[in-house]
């Protein structure tokens, strides 16, 4: 059946009725084309983006995953809500190094 819808296909030289290139296939080619191709780009940059998880933004992998930075960082926020007095933070901010 394929083979002969295909047979069929190519003795009709192409042309069973559907639009061709003659008939405006072309410009529709350059109008979506662009159209088409800047969207999967888009979509490709998007799902590599997602993939990479947070924090991922520019930083190199050391001082992405340094436990001590995740230390301070709570150390500082503790600080800052009056949690830690003066003397106790640089206390355990030099404990950690």
């Amino acid at each position: 059946m394929v083979m002969a819808s295909l047979t069929q296909l190519l003795a009709d030289g192409g042309s069973s009725g559907h639009m061709d290139w003659g008939d405006g296939g072309w410009w529709m080619l350059m109008f979506w084309g662009p159209i088409l191709f800047i969207g999967l780009t888009g979509l490709v940059a998007w799902f590599i983006r997602s993939t990479q998880g947070p924090g991922a933004g520019g930083r190199s992998g050391a001082h992405r995953d340094d436990p001590l930075d995740g230390a301070r960082r709570i150390l500082a926020e503790r600080y800052a809500r009056g949690e830690l007095d003066s003397d106790e933070y640089q206390e355990r901010v030099e404990r950690l190094g």
